[in-house]
């Protein structure tokens, strides 16, 4: 018998009949399972292929998929249309699942479809990888034996129609690696191999069925991990008996936003409150008219304090931890990013009212996407309503951001501290906080958050991205191994 069963999502598109072909004809493929729609015409003769009615994505088709299954991998294509592996490239990912007894294999890729291939590298699995949105590529080549394995071994689960292939991946990884082959076996031609949906799939309301399956989904994976933290060990965070000449500072991290920074120091600076606050604007060095900039400033309104730091090597979260670590720090320390406003002059009031009244470790509220000229643009407010009080430190795990305006309790923070790093630091700090301490939420809008060409996270390089993607499955990592130590898990 031959080691592989393919599935393969059914696709109308011609170049869909030179993948199956492929796949029937391969030396290594025992049998082919085609899964498509209830209105698909499709009728298959061929004595070593099967047709399903559903999707690849689904538990049900999946379970389906594997009772049909009598090889030991199942090559798995959810969202596939015109794919060709490399000379030797499915050799070598067989070979390579058998040797690392893997529970899921994976590998880079090409993509065609312009002049030559392009090179498209993939990230490595780690235990925090566990969101939904984790990039597999194209396909996927799953142990059946570890699959039907960890079934057994952790029960059935109810019906899932969007989370299904999530599941089996999150229950498998219990039990085997997944691993990723760091060279390109296979070619894909077009862009836009693996799940669909852009950086704000999670919140977007139009989604919010397939996200509360997930969340399940995750959820139990976490109690499998013993990393679940149960609400009632959520804490409130004890009065502060310290002395600040401010009740609250907005935090400003800055270098080099000479066009937009003015207006964000004048937004802080117009907020209305019922208590004392000021602006620290921590200037990293700064070349090109920035400081000026702040100076004058500065000349002009007491209540902004203009630092410099010393050191040259600070990322974003470096600077946040000189300016709550300043004299100067207010009881509440506020975000505001360089090229972004406040929405209105209640902003800060609303924020620090919530600390106070909830004792939270902190309070995130929302902002809308706008572009330089301020226009809102797609998808407008992103409000976060995922979150829920019951599961939302739970869930914090698996989604990519919670969310600004930030509002941290400073003393907190200053035992906390931020990452030394300008992508992911306050992702990270909020991981940290959710996972002991209650957090405030705030659905409307209180900020206005630029999207441009100047933004970190702009225009990214396929390998910027993938750096970025570690680095957040890393603090997830951490902090899901933190979690499990403080509730006494490995």
């Amino acid at each position: 018998m031959r080691p592989i069963t393919a599935a393969v999502a059914y696709n109308p598109d011609p170049r869909f009949e030179k993948l199956l072909s492929s796949l029937i004809l391969s030396p290594l493929v025992e049998r082919v399972v085609i899964a498509c729609d209830d209105h698909a015409d499709l009728r298959r003769k061929e004595a070593n292929c099967d047709v399903l009615t559903g999707s690849l994505y689904s538990s049900d088709t999946l379970e389906r998929t594997l009772d049909l299954t009598r090889t030991e991998y199942l090559l798995l294509l959810p969202n596939a249309c015109d794919i060709s592996f490399e000379p030797g490239g499915a050799e070598m990912l067989l070979r390579v699942a058998e040797d690392s007894r893997a529970s899921v294999t994976y590998s880079d890729f090409c993509t065609s479809g312009g002049p030559g291939k392009t090179v498209h590298p993939l990230t490595d699995y780690q235990e925090g990888s566990g969101r939904d949105t984790f990039d597999f590529g194209a396909l996927m080549l799953i142990s059946v034996s570890v699959v039907r394995g960890a079934r057994k071994r952790q029960g059935e689960r109810a019906l899932l129609r969007f989370a299904g292939l999530y599941d089996l991946r999150l229950r498998a990884s219990l039990h085997s690696p997944i691993i990723r082959v760091p060279e390109p076996l296979y070619c894909v031609n077009e862009e836009g191999a693996g799940m669909p949906g852009g950086i704000f799939a999670y919140c977007d309301p139009r989604n919010a069925p397939a996200q509360k399956e997930m969340e399940s989904v995750f959820t139990a994976h976490l109690r499998n991990i013993g990393a679940y933290v149960a609400p009632d060990l959520l804490k409130v965070f004890p009065a502060d008996p310290a002395n600040y000449a401010h009740e609250a500072s907005v935090i400003i991290p800055v270098k080099n936003r000479k066009g937009t920074v003015g207006d964000a120091v004048k937004s802080a600076l117009s907020q209305e409150t019922d208590f004392p606050f000021n602006v620290i604007v921590v200037d990293n060095h700064s070349s090109d008219g920035t400081t000026e900039v702040l100076a004058d400033l500065a000349r002009r309104f007491p209540s902004l304090v203009h630092m410099r730091p010393q050191r040259t090597d600070l990322g974003i979260g470096g600077c946040w931890n000189e300016a709550i670590h300043s004299e100067a720090c207010g009881r509440y320390a506020v975000q505001l990013d360089s090229d972004d406003l406040y929405a209105f002059a209640g902003t800060l009031q609303r924020l620090v009212d919530m600390l106070r009244e909830g004792r939270y470790g902190m309070v995130i509220g929302s902002y809308t996407l706008v572009d330089s000229s301020l226009r809102e643009i797609e998808p407008g407010l992103i409000n976060h309503r995922e979150w829920s009080d019951e599961n939302g430190h739970n869930n914090a795990l698996r989604v990519n951001g919670l969310g600004a305006p930030r509002a941290f309790q400073t003393s907190l923070m200053r035992s906390i501290g931020f990452l030394n790093v300008s992508y992911g630091e306050d992702y990270a700090a909020a991981l940290r906080i959710c996972g002991e301490y209650k957090v405030g939420r705030i659905y409307e809008s209180l900020y206005l958050c630029r999207r441009w060409s100047g933004n970190t996270d702009s225009n990214l390089s396929i390998d910027a991205a993938n750096r970025n993607d570690t680095f957040k499955d890393s603090v997830r990592t951490d902090e899901i191994r933190r979690r499990r130590q403080v509730l006494g898990g490995a």
